[in-house]
């Protein structure tokens, strides 16, 4: 039987069934430097169109989307404005400093600062919780969602794959704008 990708292969899934099993876990999370405490990615193995399959979930936090879709907007604006615009790439020096950036690039910066500020404020951008599943995926099938909590964590994980594999998952449909947290001077 031919199979879209490894996610969909019995014998794969399997495998990632008998490691939850010694783990007891639902889920198993992807090793990346992205992970954080608002943003997760992970395995866990649930049913599509009638078989099992391993879910590739990316499961984040509501304010992290909307920090997210506010920089795209505010990066979109920057390239309006500056002809030759591409987006501030931080480079570092030998001894691991950061290089200083041009003065073009410290221009679109304070641009792109400003824009965000005034997004924010006017509260432009609004979010929802939502599930976005992508078939097309290179492993499994692709799982991105956003929750409104305030960190993503085990037992969130587990919540969601718990409700997600019983098709009981709720999505709060309201629409909600987030202002960036300042950092306080210590």
């Amino acid at each position: 039987m031919k199979y879209p990708n490894e996610g969909f292969i019995p014998d794969v899934i399997e495998s990632l069934k008998k490691e939850l099993q010694v783990t007891g876990k639902m889920f198993k999370i992807a090793p990346s430097e992205e992970n954080s405490d608002e943003f997760v990615n992970f395995f866990f193995i649930g049913m599509y169109e009638g078989r099992e399959v391993i879910y590739d979930a990316a499961l984040y936090t509501l304010r992290l989307h909307h920090s997210s879709e506010v920089y795209e907007l505010a990066e979109h604006e920057a390239a309006k404005k500056f002809p030759n615009f591409k987006a501030i790439d931080y480079e570092e020096d030998e001894e691991g400093n950061l290089k200083p950036l041009t003065s073009q690039e410290e221009e679109i910066g304070w641009f792109i600062t400003e824009i965000i500020m005034e997004i924010e404020e006017e509260e432009t951008v609004k979010v929802q919780e939502f599930i976005d599943v992508d078939t097309n995926h290179d492993y499994g099938v692709g799982l991105d969602a956003a929750l409104n909590v305030e960190y993503i964590d085990e037992k969130v994980i587990s919540k969601f794959v718990k409700d997600f594999n019983e098709d009981t998952l709720i999505l709060d449909d309201t629409l909600y704008s987030f202002q960036s947290e300042e950092e306080e001077d210590v």
